[in-house]
């Protein structure tokens, strides 16, 4: 057997107690700066603090991908732009590390520690591994371990949120609280009232992390509005404003303006008393007047959310 292959059967066995193992780091860089694979390693519990695989020279990073790093240590570890897809950093001691342009895509995050570390353009999954095996279970009917997984993934997202607060980079510790938000709604009762509200907050703010959904939001109801007012009719001083079939195409493009109009100044509340509404337009008026007043004011919240983190 040669020497590679003796060695890759050192760092693959699964039941080497990593513990002890005292020049554990010196070998594993040397390892690394040999070039050879290290894809698959089984660290579980390997003490790794202070270790440095960061590939000199070059942009790309080495492949530590589909590793076991559970419960490792690696405090103040450099490793930058570390490729570690598909790699269990489950309760890995990362704190102080640097891991700058590392690739954390497919990993299990889950109780991993990052105080202090270094998180500036880490490659982050969009869905974590825990969300997507709770969608997966939610699938096939197994609403238990769909509840277990999205508990999981609700407990992650918050871990990275909150250190990617402390590290200053807001945009993407939002993204992670709007995760956190769908995960803790996915857990609720499917027909309850709480989960439906969550829903309608999602869909209309992004629990407060998507002010463009306001402004569609409120563009989508200006514009509807408008259609019904145009439908029902609404009046320009002693003028009918409204469809008209015996009318020509023109004159109820007009119209149709017209009761638009109508319908941005009831929204935001206005009032010009310009055009007035009768009739079954006057209910339709009042509702398109109490929604645009409330979602104005989540609009400022939001918006002043974003601006001023």
């Amino acid at each position: 057997m040669d020497t590679t292959q003796s060695d890759d059967s050192h760092w693959l066995d699964p039941d080497q107690d990593r513990r002890q193992a005292d020049d554990l780091a010196p070998a594993l860089q040397q390892r690394a700066r040999s070039g050879a694979s290290m894809r698959g390693f089984r660290l579980k519990y390997a003490n790794l603090a202070g270790i440095d695989l960061v590939h000199h020279g070059s942009r790309a990073g080495y492949d530590l991908r589909e590793a076991d790093l559970y419960r490792a240590d690696l405090q103040n570890a450099h490793l930058f732009a570390l490729d570690l897809r598909g790699t269990s950093l489950m309760k890995a001691d990362l704190r102080g590390a640097n891991l700058h342009c590392a690739d954390l895509r497919d990993c299990n995050l889950l109780g991993v520690r990052l105080e202090g570390a270094r998180l500036d353009n880490v490659l982050w999954d969009r869905q974590l591994i825990q969300e997507r095996r709770g969608r997966e279970c939610q699938r096939g009917g197994d609403a238990n371990g769909a509840r277990q997984h999205f508990e999981e993934a609700e407990e992650t997202y918050r871990n990275l949120r909150l250190r990617l607060e402390k590290a200053g980079l807001f945009e993407q510790a939002g993204y992670f609280f709007h995760r956190e938000m769908v995960m803790r709604r996915l857990q609720m009762p499917r027909l309850s009232g709480a989960r439906m509200l969550s829903w309608l907050v999602d869909l209309f703010s992004g629990y407060g992390e998507k002010p463009l959904n306001v402004v569609l939001f409120s563009i989508g109801l200006i514009l509807v509005c408008g259609l019904l007012y145009f439908l029902v009719g609404v009046r320009h001083g002693d003028l009918p404003l409204g469809l008209a079939l015996e009318r020509g195409l023109a004159a109820n493009l007009k119209d149709l303006l017209d009761c638009i109009y109508y319908s941005v100044v009831t929204f935001t509340t206005l009032g010009y008393g310009d055009i007035t509404p009768h009739g079954l337009a006057r209910p339709i008026a009042a509702f398109e007047a109490f929604a645009g007043s409330f979602t104005m004011a989540l609009f400022v919240v939001v918006f002043v959310k974003k601006m001023t983190r």
